[in-house]
């Protein structure tokens, strides 16, 4: 299992408030539970009051000292309505329209985030990703110099002894990237590879590794490959690279002799979202690595998704992860 040790220690000195659309979830109370006997990050839980302290107490959940809110009933709705308004008026969203939608766990809680009420979001546990990443795009919308909203997955496993971490992308949201969204792509996950302590050596992936293979599908990775080393200079960036010419020291020497990432690249851009998603599952089912995420990346404020099959464990993970991101 990864440690979380540095990320904590960065979260104690300077600790953000983290909103769960899903607050009377058994998962999301056993987890806010653990983080608020940690110390290290302010849960705010969504939902009936009642019902989230009936279920913690049904649960041996101590959630003594998280903010609960619930959408049917908050103080602030009209200035929160107005500012959904004012953020949806090109779309036309009335104020009665805006009070229904944000009877919604999942808009509400994002409008938390985006009117500065809290510092990041985690939902997931039982809406779809669609339902957590669409209010993100609407409310949050892309940071400064971000076209697109990006994932990575994060891997992790032990290896002779020590933990090795690799970083996968996009797996999850953007079905078909093209040159530029790839380097947009790489360009975010570098930045998630340094949260979680990596020294990322990256690799375009494809079916030919520097010119022995043709095709679009290949002028697509090496033109991006390119490009992302153009714009990250101080990134070690190679490709298109077969997956065994990146990982492999013995198969780089044949391969790509005089590549600086061949053999030994730890962050791994995947053409499409097929390969993509094949791929870290291929890593995690086989290759015995845990899987975090997945992350997303290039939006304004911290927003992450949560597997509907996550247990509690994997909600306190991405808490950490989604807080360290802000």
């Amino acid at each position: 299992m990864y440690d979380f040790s540095g990320m904590i220690a960065k979260l104690k000195d300077n600790p953000k408030s983290i909103v769960f659309t899903e607050g009377p979830d058994p998962r999301i109370l056993e987890a806010a539970s653990r983080l608020l006997k940690d110390g290290f990050l302010k849960p705010v839980l969504l939902g009936n009051a009642e019902e989230i302290k009936a279920n913690a107490a049904a649960g041996g959940f101590d959630i003594e000292g998280a903010k609960i809110i619930d959408p049917l009933n908050y103080e602030k709705i009209d200035e929160m309505v107005a500012a959904l308004v004012e953020l949806r008026k090109k779309k036309g969203m009335t104020p009665e329209q805006a009070a229904e939608t944000l009877t919604h766990s999942n808009y509400f809680g994002t409008m938390l985030v985006k009117m500065g009420e809290v510092d990041c979001l985690l939902g997931g546990a039982t809406y779809s990703t669609a339902d957590t990443v669409r209010p993100a795009l609407q409310i949050i919308k892309t940071k400064p110099g971000s076209s697109i909203v990006s994932s990575c997955f994060v891997l992790e496993r032990e290896k002779n002894g020590a933990s090795e971490v690799i970083v996968m992308a996009d797996c999850a949201i953007n079905l078909m990237p093209d040159e530029d969204q790839l380097v947009e792509i790489c360009g975010e996950a570098v930045g998630c590879a340094k949260i979680f302590g990596v020294d990322p050596k990256v690799a375009f992936l494809s079916y030919s590794t520097l010119g022995s293979g043709k095709g679009e599908d290949v002028d697509k990775m090496r033109n991006a490959a390119h490009k992302a080393a153009e714009k990250y200079p101080d990134v070690p960036i190679d490709g298109e690279l077969q997956f065994d010419a990146a990982v492999s020291e013995t198969v780089a020497k044949t391969k790509a002799p005089n590549s600086k990432v061949a053999g030994k690249a730890n962050v791994f851009i995947l053409p499409d979202i097929n390969a993509g998603n094949i791929g870290y599952k291929i890593a995690q089912r086989l290759g015995g690595f845990d899987a975090f995420g997945p992350i997303l990346l290039g939006l304004n404020a911290p927003v992450n998704d949560l597997s509907r099959g996550c247990n509690a464990s994997e909600v306190y993970s991405m808490a950490i992860i989604t807080a360290a991101q802000a």
